[in-house]
Formats: C-alpha cells, sequence, structure tokens
C-alpha cells in the first residue's frame, strides 16, 4: 500500500518487526485505495502501548460525517515482550522507531516498524557514492558481455 522511500536513506536500519494495526472501518477503506502517507511518521511508546503517529490516512471518500480523523494515533499491535523490548532499546540515545512499509497480509493490515539509528550527512554521501560504484560497475559488466 504505502512504503516510507526516505527511511532507508535517513536511518541505518538495525532491526525490523512486523505489527497489526489497530484500524477503523474507514481507514481500512481508504487504506485500500492506497491513501496513505509515511512521510514524517514514527512509532513510540506510550502508557504501555506502542502507537503510530503523524501517519496521514486520507478520509474515505465516501464517508460520512462521522469520518476518521486523519491523523489520529493509531495502536500498533506486538506482544508484551517485544514491547519492553523495544522500550529498552528506544531509550538509549540515538535509536527511534520508524515504519518501512503499510500492506496488507491475508486481510489484515500490517506495517513494518524498524528500530533505526539516524545517519550523519557523511554517512549519506558513502551511500550515494556506493550505490554510483555500483552502478557502474554493473554497466562495465554488461557492456563487456556485448
Amino acid at each position: 500500500m504505502a512504503t516510507n522511500r526516505k527511511a532507508r536513506h535517513d536511518y541505518h536500519i538495525l532491526e525490523v518487526y512486523q505489527a497489526g494495526i489497530a484500524l477503523l472501518g474507514t481507514e481500512v477503506k481508504s487504506l485500500r485505495a492506497g491513501h496513505v502517507s509515511l512521510v514524517d511518521s514514527y512509532a513510540d511508546i506510550q502508557e504501555g502501548e506502542l502507537y503510530l503517529l503523524n501517519c496521514h490516512i486520507n478520509p474515505y471518500t465516501h464517508g460520512t460525517a462521522w469520518n476518521h480523523n486523519p491523523m489520529r494515533r493509531k495502536k500498533l499491535l506486538l506482544h508484551r515482550r517485544e514491547i519492553d523490548k523495544l522500550a529498552g532499546k528506544i531509550q538509549q540515545r540515538g535509536f527511534t522507531l520508524i515504519p518501512l512499509s503499510v500492506y496488507f497480509e491475508r486481510g489484515r493490515a500490517k506495517v513494518d516498524i524498524a528500530l533505526a539509528k539516524g545517519k550523519k550527512l557523511y554517512d549519506k554521501r558513502e551511500d550515494m557514492k556506493r550505490r554510483d560504484q555500483e552502478r557502474d560497475i554493473g554497466r562495465a559488466m554488461a557492456d563487456r558481455g556485448r
């Protein structure tokens, strides 16, 4: 349904967890239509529960006056021991939880949550340089085969 394309550019991904999302009916319909944005969204532990914040799901176009709030916090469904493990890790300096993608699996809405650490500017430059070198090597190998 949606991916956070900037996540791998801006963060070092350390661990990935698959979590369910508790959604309202109109949110599910809007999500199936692909009207979701993960830009600037993150996950946080509040009151012992894991929530997805700043995730924008557009209001359902055929909804009524009781349509959902597009920016409401969405509860993520993980096992207690996984939430406790993540809580311990994000207490450390520099770690955060970011969503990588939202999708449906066997009719259920899921989100991939990554434990990540922010990249510095020089890390981003190194990644871009490495990607360019790999692309040049691939082109050279393709030309060599002709």
